[in-house]
C-alpha cells in the first residue's frame, strides 16, 4: 500500500510545492499523477522516497511512515526514474548485481541475475556488453530488472517514458502492467495522457502543488481524458 495523508511541502523561501495530498494505491493497482511541470508529481515522489521531508502529514509504505523509519521504506519501495544514474563503463549484468547489492539485496548467482534481464525482455547477446551502448528504451528495461529483484511491493515511477520511443514505450507499459498482475502498488507520475488512460486504475491531477482532481478507472469509462486535462490545464476544474 502506498498512501498519503494531507502530505504537504513547503520550501524555505515560501514556495509551497505540495499541498494536503491525500491518496491510496493499493496492491495490483497503478496510480497516475498527471500534471505540467511543477504540478508537484516529482515532490510526491521525493516525499515518499524520503529524500525531501514533508512540512506536514504523513507519506506511508505498507503503514510505515517515512519520518519515522526511512530505511524500512526503502526497503519496501523501488524507485524507477527517467535516468536510473547506471554506470556506463560496467556491463549490464554487473549494473544489475552492483544495484541490487546497495538495495540490500542477498548474494545471488549469475542466472538470478540472467532471468531477470530476461523478464524484462532484453536479449541475453547483451547481459555482458557496457551499458553505455544501450539506448534509452534498454536502460529502462535494466531499471525494472532491478525493482524486480528487489522485490519490493511498492514502486515508485517519475516520468520513465520520457525520450522513448513508442515500442519502447509500449514495452515498458507491458512490463509495468506485469507487475500490476503481481500484486505490486504503483505510483506513476507522468504528463503522457495515453499511457495513463491504458495503465491507470486510478488518475489524480496536480495543479501548482494541489490536487484538483481524482478518478478511477470506471469513472473515467465513456470520458474524454483529453478534454477533462485539458479543462484542468484551463482551470476550469474545482478541486476535489
Amino acid at each position: 500500500m502506498i498512501e498519503a495523508v494531507d502530505l504537504s511541502k513547503r520550501y524555505p523561501d515560501g514556495r509551497l510545492a505540495l499541498d494536503s495530498l491525500n491518496l491510496k494505491v493499493g496492491p495490483g493497482e497503478i496510480c497516475c499523477l498527471l500534471g505540467p511541470a511543477g504540478a508537484g508529481k516529482t515532490t510526491t515522489i521525493n516525499l515518499f522516497l524520503g529524500f525531501i521531508k514533508a512540512t506536514a502529514g504523513k507519506a506511508l509504505i505498507d503503514g510505515i511512515d517515512v519520518s519515522e523509519d526511512p530505511m524500512a521504506v526503502r526497503r519496501r519501495a523501488a524507485y524507477l526514474g527517467s535516468d536510473m544514474g547506471f554506470y556506463g563503463e560496467l556491463t549490464v549484468r554487473r549494473n544489475l548485481e552492483f544495484f541490487d547489492r546497495v538495495g540490500g539485496g542477498p548474494r545471488r548467482r549469475r542466472e538470478d541475475y540472467d532471468q531477470a534481464l530476461r523478464e524484462v525482455g532484453l536479449p541475453e547477446a547483451c547481459f555482458g556488453q557496457r551499458v553505455r551502448s544501450f539506448d534509452a528504451g534498454a536502460r529502462q528495461k535494466l531499471g525494472v530488472a532491478a525493482a524486480m529483484l528487489k522485490g519490493a511491493p511498492a514502486i515508485l515511477i517519475d516520468e520513465p517514458l520520457a525520450g522513448l520511443d513508442v515500442k519502447s514505450a509500449a514495452d515498458l507499459v507491458e512490463i509495468l502492467d506485469d507487475l500490476r498482475g503481481r500484486g505490486r502498488a504503483i505510483l506513476f507520475a507522468t504528463y503522457d495522457l495515453f499511457w495513463a488512460h491504458q495503465l491507470a486504475d486510478r488518475v489524480v491531477f496536480l495543479q501548482e502543488g494541489r490536487q484538483v482532481l481524482s478518478r478511477s478507472r470506471e469513472e473515467l469509462q465513456g470520458t474524454d481524458l483529453d478534454r477533462l486535462y485539458l479543462d484542468y490545464l484551463r482551470g476550469d476544474l474545482r478541486a476535489r
